[in-house]
């Protein structure tokens, strides 16, 4: 390919570009939100004061206990569990950007309390208001791109879910190092609200995902849309023929006498309605045998992605190896964060290759995790610097393999659209719980254990989801439709009326 066409190629998808970055800023503010708290833990709750005079009337650090702190590290975990399980519903009847749109409130307001909070309370608050945004994003999220990315790329796509949250991990690191001191960690806090004034601001030109708007009737929208995406016309019949859509009909619609579309409106709004009559929720997707397959299956790889226990590294990598490296244990875990972007991008495209496809690095990357906790162990029981390090890095790498991006997009490739929202919604649900579990009792484990033993317990709960995901997780790269992916006849997978 000459330079000349791949700058012609580039200017015209340079849209779907900008779409992937408008509305991965939600996932990269998951990763902010996750680790913001890491760094500047010790000025927060005042454990490391200041004797600089302050310049604004708040005060400079808020007196915590552990178990308060826990409370405000956790509490961003059950703002998530609200907020998924709110968003998939939602998105499913209104739309993927309406949901997206409604979503920046929390997303602004949360930081900025956090920002500005006098007290545990208030701090607690605006935590639970980012968990929500987080949340919602996360379910969301995955959804949209899934509908919006050209069929050849669809796991190279959805695996920017993935980056854009180490992205958000990383910056947060970033300036944790360098802004932890004094009452500047409500800086730290405070940039997140700014990154969500300009997701709000870039959503105003976004597009509704086309899938969704011909899925609901609206097909002459869909078809602009797409257009949009692709930036041409070329092919377009093709992609919207493989949503099992009637091309003719909207390819025609634009050219109907008023009468006609005035029937042709009336048939689009009884097919809307039709459409979200249909779609399943929480307990609806339970009880279909085909759907609950897909359900159990993305629990199972959800609870995975945080019971193999990178949230222990991400979380509280500089507390965890403060004994072992000292000052080193800051600028490791920025290092963590950086591996972790590199290391996803890089392996991004092995999602969508023939022989690992998505289960293939999953195992892989499971496999990895495990041998790694069990080493990492090793190290921190001994004292062994040099195996420690280099066994994080090893984790996280791993965990960027497959565990990192892949469960995000299996919701959406697992089942049709009629009950993807619920389906997305449990999957988060799950991994908003399991989040939960290693940010509030880590700790505790760990001390009680005794210092690296939970990572032999890391190990063994390794060894049991890589039988398990072996023995019950299909492959999806390929597949067309839920029917395909899970062998059922085609009369199975859909609705009877």
């Amino acid at each position: 390919m000459s330079i000349q066409s791949y700058l012609q190629d580039f200017w015209r998808t340079i849209y779907i570009k900008f779409l992937l970055f408008t509305v991965t800023l939600a996932p990269l503010l998951f990763g902010f939100h996750l680790g913001e708290l890491n760094a500047p833990s010790a000025v927060i709750t005042c454990d490391k004061k200041s004797i600089r005079q302050q310049s604004i009337s708040l005060p400079q650090c808020i007196p915590m206990s552990a178990a308060e702190f826990g409370l405000v590290q956790s509490i961003f975990t059950l703002g998530g569990l609200i907020g998924a399980l709110a968003a998939g519903p939602v998105s499913s009847k209104r739309g993927r950007l309406f949901t997206m749109r409604i979503n920046t409130i929390p997303v602004v307001l949360g930081p900025f309390i956090e920002a500005l909070a006098p007290n545990v309370a208030l701090l607690s608050i605006g935590r639970l208001l980012s968990g929500v945004g987080a949340g919602a994003g996360l379910v969301v999220v995955p959804i949209y791109i899934s509908e919006i990315a050209p069929s050849a790329s669809k796991g190279f796509y959805g695996s920017f879910t993935q980056i854009m949250t180490n992205c958000g991990i990383f910056i947060t690191q970033l300036i944790g190092y360098f802004l932890s001191h004094d009452s500047m960690w409500r800086v730290i806090l405070g940039v997140a609200g700014v990154i969500g004034i300009m997701h709000t601001c870039q959503l105003f030109f976004a597009v509704e995902s086309p899938k969704w708007l011909a899925e609901r009737g609206r097909r002459k929208e869909s078809r602009e849309a797409l257009s949009k995406i692709r930036g041409t016309e070329d092919g377009l019949d093709e992609e919207i023929r493989s949503w099992g859509i009637d091309v003719k009909k909207i390819v025609s619609e634009g050219d109907e006498e008023p009468e006609r579309q005035g029937l042709l409106s009336q048939s689009e709004s009884h097919s809307a309605e039709q459409h979200e009559s249909d779609e399943l929720g929480y307990i609806q997707v339970v009880r279909n045998p085909n759907y609950r397959r897909a359900i159990l299956a993305v629990i199972l790889v959800m609870t995975a992605q945080q019971l193999t226990g990178i949230n222990s590294i991400i979380m509280y990598g500089v507390s965890l190896l403060s004994g072992l490296l000292s000052s080193s244990s800051a600028l490791l875990n920025i290092l963590v964060s950086l591996l972790n972007i590199v290391a996803t991008t890089a392996f991004a495209p092995l999602t969508d290759h023939p022989r690992l496809g998505r289960k293939g690095c999953l195992l892989v990357s499971i496999a990895g995790m495990a041998t790694s906790s069990v080493l990492l162990g090793i190290g921190i029981r001994t004292s062994t610097k040099v195996l420690s390090a280099i066994c994080v890095l090893t984790f996280v790498a791993s965990f960027a393999f497959g565990l990192g991006p892949v469960p995000f997009m299996l919701p959406s490739e697992f089942v049709d659209s009629k009950g993807v929202g619920a389906t997305q919604s449990w999957a988060l649900a799950a991994n908003w719980i399991a989040t939960f579990i290693v940010a509030q009792f880590f700790p505790i484990v760990n001390e009680k254990l005794g210092k690296g033993i939970v990572y032999f317990l890391f190990c063994g709960l390794g060894a049991f989801f890589l039988a398990s995901v072996w023995w019950y997780v299909p492959e999806t790269r390929g597949k067309k439709g839920m029917a395909d992916v899970w062998g059922l006849e085609e009369e199975r997978a859909g609705h009877e009326d």
